[in-house]
């Protein structure tokens, strides 16, 4: 028996057309599906737009939405293909895969760096190969399917503006490739659990702050009352200018005292950080109770302290929720 995959449509590339003032989304579902007829004889396709948006507009609320529309209709389907622009998908798998963990059942994510109306176009591909994985009887979970590589959401990074390899999975393998619409799986990802746990809170009040050479930090002693949450974007394996005695620590003690929850990460794409190797980094650790992002994309760091901070306003238990693994998002604490 066929399986039975709804298609969410949100907007993207993969669905915009020339405005005459730039690219903007204008092609509904049913067009995407048009474009890819012989998707037919994979599965059994309903289809829903759900919103038309370039992903630049795409925001918390919107992953809220995206993950009410999944629960409204989790019971009836197999499966779920989402189209989505480029730029913040992977910031939406993240945020998924926190609002709706252990799924038994797929939830792809995919686009397309070329509009799907054009000849020369991976969208086609990208979409096709988003049905075969979540008509496959072994798929689960939220994943970005794009090139031909199927993308853990919690480790899924854009790295090219241009090229159709745009995604890379960071410190984590694909967990499965498409060559010649065949499905090359590399890992048994299903859950012990016949239903996903669902979340319905995200607490936006989050600031990230990226560290440049001689950056002033006097700016942070203002924003205290604006957010819940601060993420420090520290250089290499991770610490602060002045370490534990600098203007910054005068300031992130501050924060601290103040009930906000801090997370320390690094820069530097892979490999993660390490706030124990150097002296900076290292009193930091042992004298302020921040929390180390360890090898966690940028994309889930914010999402999940978001997904944290929604469940709780104490800074121990958004600590415990953060530190815990999901998805395979994180190693170490």
């Amino acid at each position: 028996m066929k399986k039975h995959i709804l298609l969410l449509a949100t907007g993207g590339t993969i669905a915009s057309q020339e405005s005459g003032q730039g690219l903007t989304p204008s092609m509904d579902s049913e067009a995407l599906l048009a474009c890819i007829p012989q998707v037919r004889d994979l599965c059994d396709i309903s289809a829903l737009q759900l919103m038309n948006l370039d992903s630049t507009n795409i925001t918390p609320e919107h992953w809220l939405t995206i993950a009410r529309c999944l629960k409204e209709h989790y019971d009836a389907y197999d499966g779920f293909v989402i189209t989505h622009g480029t730029d913040t998908m992977a910031y939406t798998a993240a945020a998924l895969s926190y609002l709706i963990q252990d799924s038994p059942k797929p939830i792809v994510l995919t686009g397309g760096q070329k509009s799907i109306a054009l000849q020369d176009t991976d969208a086609r591909r990208n979409l096709y190969d988003s049905f075969l994985y979540a008509a496959d009887d072994s798929s689960c979970g939220v994943h970005i399917v794009f090139n031909g590589e199927v993308i853990l959401g919690t480790r899924a990074r854009k790295e090219r503006t241009k090229s159709y390899n745009a995604f890379s999975s960071v410190d984590y393998p694909d967990t499965a490739i498409i060559r010649d619409r065949k499905l090359i799986r590399y890992f048994d990802e299903r859950p012990g659990r016949k239903d996903p746990v669902w979340y319905d809170r995200l607490n936006t009040r989050v600031l990230l702050l990226t560290l440049i050479p001689g950056l002033d930090p006097e700016p942070l002693e203002g924003l205290t009352g604006n957010y819940d949450g601060l993420i420090l974007q520290t250089f290499g394996s991770g610490g602060l200018p002045g370490s534990d005695s600098g203007r910054f620590a005068e300031i992130l003690r501050m924060w601290i005292s103040s009930g906000k929850s801090v997370v320390m990460m690094t820069q530097v794409p892979y490999e993660g950080s390490d706030l124990m190797v150097y002296q900076v980094g290292q009193r930091i650790l042992k004298n302020y109770p921040v929390i180390e992002a360890s090898n966690m994309t940028l994309e889930a760091v914010v999402t999940k302290l978001m997904w944290a901070l929604g469940q709780t306003g104490d800074p121990k238990e958004v600590r415990d929720l953060f530190c815990r693994p999901v998805h395979h998002d994180r190693i170490g604490c």
